[in-house]
Formats: structure tokens, C-alpha cells, sequence
């Protein structure tokens, strides 16, 4: 069991190959795996991915068979004849993917990118929010 799993039991990476091995089979520099954070509240849960210098225009989102996946590249290109001293970001395309236990209601995922940030909700589906029941 992951350690992810062993915190958060609706969300895991995905056993697939690492987008690394994936990228060099099409002959493209290895992708790169954002940072993110996952938050649960009772109604949601919300993933927050940094993604530095991606336009919209840049990002794809899907989720297909319990698996919530993003893509894309950075939009920014490098300047004509500058030469970095020293750099941390890097221009590789990225890929995430959280496999969940279909708890999450697909229809209803928002997603907002503000300032290198995306901020998704993920509603819960109602079979799996908390319900209080009355005793007769």
C-alpha cells in the first residue's frame, strides 16, 4: 500500500509506466510530475496542482475509468540569446495522474487556473457523503 493511499484511501497514483519511460517510447524529452495537494472537505475533495508559466490553452483534464489525468507544457519560450545562470523550472511536458474509487461525481469537477495555480473541486458522490439517520 502507498503512502498516499495509506492517507488519503480515494486517491492513488496510477500503476501505469512513469510518464518518463512513456515519454522516451515517442521519442520526446521524459515528462515531469507537478506538485500537488489533495484536501478533503465533507462535501468535496480539492486538488491543488502548481503548474508555473501553463495557460489554459496548455492544460488538459480528463478522467476516464477512475483515473483523473492532466497534461500539457508550459507556454513560456525562452528569450533570444538569453543564457540562464542558474534555473529550477523546466519546459518538459507533464502529466498527472490519481487513480480514485469512483467516488468522485464526474459531471459535477470545476477547475480554475489562476496565477500558475490550478484549483480543482471534486465533488463526492452522494452515495459517499456522510448521512445522518434519524433513530425511530
Amino acid at each position: 500500500m502507498s503512502l498516499l493511499n495509506a492517507l488519503l484511501p480515494s486517491f492513488s497514483r496510477t500503476d501505469a509506466l512513469p510518464v518518463a519511460d512513456t515519454a522516451r517510447e515517442n521519442d520526446q524529452p521524459p515528462g515531469i510530475r507537478p506538485a500537488y495537494d489533495i484536501n478533503e472537505s465533507a462535501d468535496a475533495y480539492t486538488l491543488t496542482v502548481r503548474l508555473p508559466g501553463v495557460a489554459k490553452t496548455g492544460l488538459t483534464i480528463t478522467d476516464e475509468d477512475g483515473v483523473l489525468t492532466l497534461r500539457g507544457e508550459r507556454a513560456w519560450k525562452r528569450p533570444e540569446g538569453w543564457s540562464p545562470v542558474y534555473r529550477e523550472s523546466n519546459d518538459r511536458p507533464f502529466e498527472l495522474s490519481l487513480r480514485h474509487d469512483q467516488t468522485i461525481d464526474v459531471d459535477k469537477i470545476s477547475a480554475q487556473l489562476t496565477d500558475g495555480v490550478l484549483t480543482a473541486s471534486l465533488p463526492k458522490a452522494e452515495s459517499r457523503k456522510p448521512r445522518k439517520i434519524a433513530v425511530a
